[in-house]
C-alpha cells in the first residue's frame, strides 16, 4: 500500500513562506483595506463598527464570527468564502484545536 502526501490547497505553506506565519482574518482585512486605500476610520464607518473594533480585529485581539466575515467580504466586494474560512480558522486555532478549515460555496 502506498500513500501520497495530499497537497495543501489552502495555501498555508505559501502563506508561511511569504508572511512567516499563517494568514489570519485580521491580516487579510488589513491588507484589503490598505489596498483599497481606506483608513481604519473610513472602513469602520462603512461596516458600521467602531474604529477600535476594526483595529482589534486587524491586530488579532478580537475574533470575527462567520457572519461578520461575510459583512467584511461584502464591504470589499468579494465572495465570502476566503474571509469566512480565515475567521473560522482563527477561532479553531484560538481553541488549540489542530485542524485546517476548508470552506466551499453551497
Amino acid at each position: 500500500m502506498t500513500t501520497k502526501k495530499s497537497k495543501d490547497s489552502s495555501g498555508s505553506k505559501l502563506e508561511k513562506q511569504i508572511l512567516g506565519q499563517d494568514l489570519t482574518f485580521g491580516m487579510a482585512v488589513e491588507s484589503l483595506r490598505v489596498r483599497d486605500d481606506y483608513t481604519q476610520a473610513q472602513f469602520a464607518k462603512k461596516l458600521g463598527v467602531s474604529r477600535q473594533y476594526l483595529c482589534d480585529v486587524e491586530k488579532g485581539r478580537r475574533l470575527a464570527s462567520p457572519e461578520q466575515a461575510v459583512r467584511f467580504a461584502k464591504a470589499f466586494g468579494h465572495p465570502p468564502a476566503v474571509l469566512v474560512r480565515l475567521a473560522l480558522q482563527d477561532s479553531v486555532k484560538e481553541c488549540g484545536v489542530k485542524l485546517i478549515i476548508k470552506v466551499e460555496a453551497a
